[in-house]
Parts: structure tokens; C-alpha cells; sequence
């Protein structure tokens, strides 16, 4: 079972990340659970959500110390740093977040997403760079689930970032081989 907590800013792909996991969860025949949460302000305020992806019944959609915390920002790696289990795994978008953990008995991973995401011409993928790497690390889902779960995501108008949406989490997977504290 994989326990997963994203947090970011609102705009950030924070919920969209954790919809592309259930729903790919959910290609893959497995018990998934997504629970948002949302600040006072969605755009711009804080967001996290909640991600159960397991091979059994999922008993509470509820995450107090995840296996894996996805952070995008400094107050959510404040916030969540703390609370990933021993043996867990923190993936921070160090393009965003300053502070470095001292930490000693989780996985660490480093990713400038967000200047990687400006290197392939869209910032808004920053989010996939990231779930490339979770991905990669994890290997709890398979690319193709996500990027047909991307299809439900994405409205049919935005469909035209199917392929940077793609490469961005091919990216992240190559990333993740790199960047390990």
C-alpha cells in the first residue's frame, strides 16, 4: 500500500496529481482512495490532497504519515516533511523550496521541476516532472495508466498537452536516477 500526500499552492497541479494516481490506480485494478483539501483561497492558497493506492480494500482515505509526500512549496515542506514515515520518501521541487531536510532515515529526491518544466516551454507541467520521478521511484503505476488517466484529467480542449504532459513525466523518471541525496 502507498500512502501519498501532494501539497502546493493552488495552480500548482496539486490535485490534478493526485486524480492522475486514483484514476490510474483504478486502470490498474487496484483500491484507491484521493481525498483534496483545499485553503481559504484555491489559486494561489495551499492545497494538498490524500492518495490510498493499494492491492487491498483501502479502510480510510485519511493520510497522517505517508510512505511518500510530493512537495511543491516552502510552507507544504514545512508542513509535510515531518510526517513522512522512517523508510518513506520526500520528492521536493527544489526549484521552489530552499530548505533542505536533515532528515537521515527517508529517500530524498531534489528536482528542480519547475525550471525543467520552463526548459520543455510549459511551467504547468512542473507537476508531472515530479510524478515522473514518483513514479520511477516507486514503480507503483505504469506510465501508460497515467497518461490514459491524463485523458479523464484533462478537459478535450487541453488534450493538445498530451505530449509535453508525456515528456514531462518521461523526464521525471530520468531525474529521479540523478538527483538522490
Amino acid at each position: 500500500m502507498e500512502e501519498i500526500l501532494i501539497a502546493g499552492f493552488g495552480g500548482q497541479g496539486v490535485m490534478s496529481m493526485g486524480q492522475l494516481i486514483a484514476y490510474a490506480g483504478m486502470n490498474e485494478g487496484k483500491f484507491v482512495s484521493w481525498l483534496p483539501s483545499y485553503g481559504p483561497e484555491q489559486r494561489g492558497g495551499t492545497a494538498n490532497c490524500a492518495v490510498v493506492v493499494s492491492e487491498e480494500q483501502v479502510g480510510s482515505p485519511l493520510v497522517s504519515r505517508p510512505t511518500t509526500a510530493i512537495v511543491l512549496n516552502n510552507p507544504s515542506y514545512e508542513k509535510f516533511e515531518p510526517m513522512v514515515r522512517a523508510g518513506g520518501l520526500l520528492i521536493v521541487n527544489a526549484s521552489l523550496i530552499s530548505k533542505a531536510s536533515e532528515r537521515t532515515d527517508i529517500k530524498i529526491l531534489n528536482i528542480k521541476a519547475t525550471d525543467q518544466a520552463n526548459e520543455l516551454g510549459n511551467p504547468k507541467v512542473a507537476n508531472m516532472v515530479l510524478l515522473g520521478a514518483f513514479l520511477e521511484e516507486t514503480g507503483i503505476l505504469s506510465d501508460e495508466s497515467i497518461l490514459e488517466a491524463l485523458k479523464k484529467v484533462l478537459s478535450q480542449e487541453k488534450h493538445s498537452l498530451l505530449e509535453v504532459n508525456r515528456r514531462a513525466l518521461e523526464l521525471g523518471r530520468s531525474l529521479s536516477e540523478t538527483t538522490v541525496l
